[in-house]
């Protein structure tokens, strides 16, 4: 029993347990087995992952892992780790704060499941993204709705569904991209992890995304909608950074056909390089935690890549990670 009421769960996505096959191979199985991550029937998805994805992703997957990694670990763990103590630093005479990954560890399921015999009255659950998608924010919600029932004491659950509009967290992001000095660049790259269209056009049915007025500003029916949310994140930040609208885009990576989210952030970079863009900066403010997408994707791929076609600059913005002020921006959001 916990002789405090309330719990607060940070929940991110996920790494291997170390950087070799077997441990990325238990991972990819976990990972890509989610209904929510490949959308398609389960028999399918089965035989595709299991058969055909993991194995020969695998070997590759591993060698990328193993340029993330550091002495410490898995990045995305150390920061996690780090971040939870701080957040719990100062708000920590009312919550006891967790860490948990909602695929691998330490793991989400398990954590929840063991919350049951703490005796919490409330428990606040916070997903680490700061845009609703389903693939991620909804996949969280299917473990506490697949657990919770079986309690017999159930506590008030609280569940962050996204925070990206929040004061704090466009501060906080600000401030990081701020001290790059934005206005030194020829061109600022607001980069978000990418989604399938299908996926996006779910959330509103009759509508689809590619004809959405979203990327000008934000309409009723895209207040959950992933496309629509991370068009104002960029418009939001770049508010605060006093950018002109002609020194920034929207743009979309780790993308896995042509069918998804549009621009793509690699071809944004092409063009810019061959119309004389010489310095880039780019931010992905998807990600509060630096991990695959943004240090070795943009960081060290896209920026070989740009400078391949004749750009001379490509610095990424680090992430919010487990800044004092992000730590700050939790304990605001979940307090609200």
């Amino acid at each position: 029993m916990s002789q405090k009421s309330k719990a607060l769960i940070l929940v991110n996505t996920g790494t291997p347990d170390k950087p070799t096959v077997p441990a990325v191979r238990r991972y990819l199985f976990q990972f890509l087995n989610d209904k929510r991550i490949i959308d398609i029937p389960w028999l399918l998805r089965k035989l595709l992952v299991n058969l055909i994805i993991v194995p020969f992703r695998a070997p590759k997957s591993t060698k990328l892992y193993q340029r993330l990694w550091t002495k410490q670990g898995s990045p995305l763990l150390i920061h996690l780790e780090a971040l939870t103590k701080k957040v719990e630093q100062i708000i920590g005479d009312e919550f006891d704060v967790y860490g948990a990954m909602r695929y691998g560890n330490p793991s989400f399921r398990k954590l929840f499941r063991e919350l049951e015999y703490k005796g919490y009255n409330e428990i606040v659950i916070m997903p680490l993204y700061p845009q609703y998608a389903t693939s991620t924010t909804e996949s969280v919600a299917d473990i506490i709705n697949e657990i919770l029932p079986k309690w017999k004491n159930k506590p008030v659950i609280h569940f962050v569904r996204q925070f990206y509009n929040h004061a704090a967290f466009i501060q906080a992001f600000k401030k990081r991209i701020a001290a790059y000095e934005p206005e030194n660049y020829d061109h600022v790259i607001f980069s978000y992890h990418g989604l399938p269209l299908r996926q996006v056009d779910k959330m509103h049915p009759g509508i689809k995304s590619e004809t959405c007025p979203c990327t000008e500003d934000l309409p009723v029916h895209g207040q959950y909608c992933y496309k629509a949310t991370t068009y104002h994140t960029t418009r939001l930040l770049a508010r605060e950074l006093n950018l002109a609208e002609e020194h920034y885009t929207t743009s979309y990576q780790s993308r896995l056909s042509k069918n998804w989210l549009r621009p793509f952030t690699d071809e944004t970079l092409i063009s810019l390089a061959k119309a004389g863009k010489k310095r880039i900066l780019i931010a992905a403010p998807a990600f509060v935690a630096d991990c695959l997408e943004t240090t070795i994707e943009l960081g060290h791929e896209y920026k070989l890549l740009f400078e391949q076609h004749g750009g001379e600059k490509l610095e990424m913005v680090e992430s919010l990670n487990d800044s004092d002020d992000w730590a700050k921006a939790i304990s605001m959001i979940i307090k609200k």
